[in-house]
């Protein structure tokens, strides 16, 4: 056994293959990006936000490790991707000798990140869960020309600029979203990321924080 580190994970070839070919299987499904900007977002913010909390080093690499994994069980199919996902984790993981105790930590964060199966139920978990729910913005869409036929595409197109704030010591994390609502309403936004932004309520209550949503200078949660 040895500690395998995200700059391990982050060299492999392997992981870099399943991460392509996940993302091409969406891009033709006609989902928003999630290549290597989402995946390496989802690493360092999730880290970020761990070791601001008091997490250490170790507990914010596993975050990172599984941010930078959490989509590849996309690569099999959109449905079940984060238990697909965790499954193939497992093995890559374990053949490149990562102790057990590190690769639960890893898989259990995998396998509950989606919004209908997700669940904050470790640290890890519980900041992949915001990294990745919070990652909205113009330059996920990939299908520009007909935003105004895809609901999805049109709220993360609406998005002039997100900045997502942990301010420690008064216990918040706050989504600041500047919307142009001529490309997409609040209430359209409200519509399809309501699960989403309840979600990272949940995520941020593990941690014993406020989540906030604001939306144009307006707190919306």
């Amino acid at each position: 056994m040895k500690k395998v580190t995200f700059e391990d994970i982050k060299n492999s070839e392997e992981i870099k293959t399943y991460i392509r070919q996940a993302d091409a299987s969406l891009l033709e499904l006609g989902y928003t990006e999630h290549s290597f900007a989402h995946v390496m977002r989802c690493a360092e913010m999730g880290s970020r936000w761990l070791l601001q909390l008091g997490y250490s080093e170790r507990e914010a690499d596993l975050a990172r490790i599984a941010g930078y994994m959490h989509d590849i069980g996309n690569i099999v199919n959109r449905v079940d991707h984060a238990q697909s996902g965790a499954l193939l984790a497992h093995h890559i993981l374990d053949k490149m000798g990562m102790p057990p105790a590190d690769i639960a930590v890893v898989i259990t964060a995998i396998g509950n990140h989606d919004e209908g199966t997700a669940f904050p139920v470790n640290s890890v978990a519980a900041a992949l869960i915001l990294a990745d729910k919070t990652d909205v913005r113009r330059s996920r869409v990939r299908n520009s020309e007909n935003i105004n036929f895809d609901i999805h595409d049109r709220v993360n197109y609406a998005v002039k600029k997100a900045v997502t704030a942990l301010d420690v010591p008064e216990r918040t994390l706050t989504l600041n979203l500047d919307i142009e609502t001529e490309i997409c309403s609040v209430m359209d936004y409200f519509e399809i990321f309501m699960d989403r932004m309840l979600l990272c309520r949940r995520a941020s209550n593990f941690f014993n924080i406020h989540f906030q949503l604001n939306i144009n200078g307006s707190a919306l949660m």
